[in-house]
């Protein structure tokens, strides 16, 4: 490994088989990196039980705390924190991905229909069966989101399908799925309509340890999935045209690419629900701090997006008193202040 500059003379770290890394780049996968264990450390002392950062450190090392701090941190929030990153880690990825294959800024799976798919096969399910077992709903949401997909690729054409096309036929799928998601909560028990509506909301109410067992290796599948995607997506960046000229297979890459961000989504969609504006948000706030392409784009997105969704947990809960803020709201009221600010520095600066 070595520094050296790239050829538009930023600084660069090297290796010998040719990865190269920005070190602008790697200053900002610090800086999130270690916002988000603060912010991490600060929620976990937010909440009705005086449960702080201090206990938190000393049940770490082994000191026993009396059973109401235990079960505030242990059982509720750090659940929570970690199940709060995870989604935002995985919902964010994969917008960057489909933002790359379409070439547009504002795709991500809620706009191209596949959490809407997740979402209609989990809500069929808990409408027409709710005994159905937990195991079975992370599946039937991956069924969704794979049949999204798979729809896609046959009304737009494997061979012949180009970001435009996808983002077209996605919004056009998108709405349809929408309208059939809101007769199933129109016209169902009230109890049932309830449930459903605060679950597309966005929650992390239901935050445990077996779901966050159940998100893990869809994480870790997102960690070589990103050093793969990473290098097909640049060649993406500049057109189909210019990919295929590149020698860029977009025949079974772009497939390959869209079922990787469909697996990931559908497993954020069961553990949270919908987090519809975070896949737009993370990316152009990456693109702000520090721009970066292919695979370090991936990594800032994924970090990005977990910070995002844990700063939108700890403000319900220090709302949670007053008022049940639903997390997409939450999320609402924090992204987009930073959208909005970060567009107009970024206009300013070109000004």
């Amino acid at each position: 490994m070595r520094r050296t500059r790239a050829t538009d003379g930023k600084a660069v770290l090297r290796w010998r088989g040719g990865l190269e890394l920005r070190l602008g780049n790697l200053y900002a996968g610090l800086f999130l990196i270690a916002a988000t264990l603060a912010l991490a450390a600060l929620s976990s002392g937010i909440g009705t039980i005086g449960a702080d950062l201090g206990d938190l450190a000393r049940a770490l090392v082994g000191t026993p705390l009396a059973a109401d701090k235990a079960y505030a941190l242990w059982d509720v929030r750090l659940p929570r924190i970690l199940t709060g990153f995870l989604a935002g880690w995985l919902v964010a990825m994969a917008a960057s991905m489909l933002q790359s294959l379409t070439r547009n800024p504002l795709a991500d799976p809620g706009l191209l229909g596949l959490s809407q798919g997740s979402m209609i096969m989990i809500m069929l399910a808990l409408i027409f069966a709710p005994a159905t077992s937990q195991f079975l709903i992370p599946l039937a949401a991956l069924a969704g989101g794979l049949a999204v997909a798979l729809l896609l690729l046959v009304l737009v054409g494997r061979e012949r399908a180009n970001g435009l096309a996808i983002l077209l036929m996605g919004i056009a799928i998108e709405t349809v799925l929408s309208s059939i998601a809101s007769l199933l909560i129109l016209y169902t028990p009230s109890e049932t309509s309830y449930a459903l509506s605060s679950w597309l909301a966005g929650s992390l109410f239901q935050a445990s340890w077996s779901g966050i067992a159940a998100l893990m290796p869809w994480f870790l599948l997102s960690l070589p999935a990103a050093f793969l995607a990473g290098r097909r997506l640049a060649p993406y960046d500049l057109g189909d045209e210019t990919a295929q000229a590149l020698g860029e297979p977009i025949g079974w890459s772009r497939p390959a690419i869209l079922l990787t961000a469909v697996l990931l989504g559908a497993a954020a969609v069961t553990a949270v629900g919908p987090l519809m504006f975070l896949g737009v948000l993370a990316p152009q706030l990456v693109g702000f701090l520090s721009p970066a392409l292919a695979r370090a784009r991936l990594f800032l997105t994924g970090l990005m997006g977990g910070l995002l969704v844990v700063a939108a947990d700890s403000l319900t809960r220090s709302l949670a008193g007053e008022m049940a803020l639903p997390l997409g709201l939450s999320l609402t009221l924090i992204g987009v202040p930073l959208f909005i600010l970060s567009l107009r520095l970024r206009a300013l600066k070109l000004s």
